[in-house]
């Protein structure tokens, strides 16, 4: 699990055709108190334990959709959120969704991510490998860097957040030195 999340930086991340380059993640598992995990399968993250290469998706503070890629065997509950991606394809669709922000904000932050993609609690449990929500390989190396998880409460030590040094589209810069 703990090279699954750095792993997906670089990747491309598309839906119906619109997406671009992870360049945000943070990892959540089931022994993790600010995971949804925690404590064993309940019904809103069953997702979340298993197959791996599936999309949990959640709604969080019951605003913004969030997307998740399950990364762990079978009864493991495990998963690594897509925090911010680098807009590449089906721009002009993303700037219709999102409404008039910079190009900066259009997938920095999990529910802008969503919200540009057109990603709802439908694609939940969805296959990112073979269908309209896909998943694709990085195509070059990147530099990582490491920090805090940002917006929990619990576990907010823990240095499980992953991004792409120097991006500009991370959902908030990380600390210095990271």
């Amino acid at each position: 699990m703990g090279e699954v999340a750095p792993d997906l930086l670089g990747c491309t991340l598309l839906h119906d055709g619109v997406g671009g380059v992870v360049v945000e993640v943070e990892r959540y598992q089931e022994d993790d108190p600010a995971s949804h995990s925690f404590g064993g399968p309940r019904p809103r993250a069953a997702v979340m334990f298993g197959p791996p290469g599936r999309a949990y998706v959640y709604r969080s503070y019951g605003v913004h959709w969030c997307l998740n890629v399950v990364c762990e065997g079978v009864g493991r509950g495990a998963a690594v959120l897509l925090r911010a991606l680098r807009p590449t394809e089906g721009l002009e669709v993303m700037r219709a969704r999102r409404g008039p922000v910079p190009d900066r904000l259009l997938c920095a932050g999990p529910g802008r991510l969503t919200q540009a993609l057109g990603i709802t609690g439908a694609e939940n449990g969805a296959s990112l490998l073979d269908g309209p929500l896909r998943l694709l390989p990085a195509s070059e190396p990147v530099e990582v860097v490491i920090g805090p998880r940002i917006g929990i409460t619990q576990a907010v030590d823990k240095p499980w957040r992953f991004g792409v040094a120097g991006s500009r589209w991370v959902s908030r810069p990380f600390p210095r030195g990271a």
